[in-house]
């Protein structure tokens, strides 16, 4: 993807040597793809995901695990089988801010992969994402709208960060640990770089 789109890419940070639960905050469409070039993990993704095109290949190609959320036997299942990947020794990727997000600072990160892992004491490991320019960030437009406006562009410019990992016996705990890392994280790579935030960046 990087090179054929044209995407520059910066990246810190390597997995852990054992299976974990990858969590990363949410900016578009192609996040998965670009981690799943530095990072090998099964994605959790919402189930209508799988009628959008190109990007449904993508998912089956790399990994992915659908999720109904509004459907609280898919959610269970999900659950169910997250646990199990992770214990037969693969890593899974998550996104729990839930949806994609256009601000400066990360949406709440949802508690339930985390109270998952917290039950069978396996590590969730942060992972930061950052886009250079507004044109990236994808909000209330439909896929195709997103797609031509972010690589229309000659460059795309994204850094990312693969955290240390965390543990704990409270998910919550867990969760607060994960997202005060990766927030902290984000707003390092905004300053003097993004011109998504710029204002905000400079205030």
């Amino acid at each position: 993807m990087p090179y054929v789109l044209n995407v520059k890419m910066e990246v810190k940070g390597s997995p852990i040597e054992e299976s974990a639960l990858y969590v990363c905050n949410h900016r578009t469409f192609c996040d998965p793809g670009i981690s799943s070039i530095f990072l090998d993990a099964f994605v959790i993704a919402k189930a209508e995901i799988a009628d959008y095109p190109l990007i449904n290949k993508g998912a089956e190609l790399t990994g992915v695990i659908w999720v109904k959320r509004e459907n609280k036997d898919s959610r269970k299942a999900t659950r169910e089988a997250l646990v199990k990947t992770i214990q037969s020794g693969y890593n899974v990727m998550v996104y729990p801010e839930g949806t994609t997000n256009d601000q400066k600072n990360l949406l709440k990160y949802l508690d339930g992969t985390f109270r998952e892992m917290s039950a069978i004491n396996k590590p969730a490991v942060p992972v930061a994402l950052e886009y250079r320019d507004k044109k990236d960030l994808w909000k209330n437009r439909s896929l195709a709208s997103q797609y031509f406006r972010q690589f229309s562009a000659w460059r795309t410019e994204v850094k990312m960060e693969i955290g240390p990992p965390f543990l704990d016996a409270d998910g919550v705990v867990l969760s607060r640990k994960c997202a005060n890392w990766t927030n902290d994280k984000i707003h390092e790579m905004q300053a003097g770089w993004s011109r998504a935030f710029t204002q905000l960046v400079t205030q």
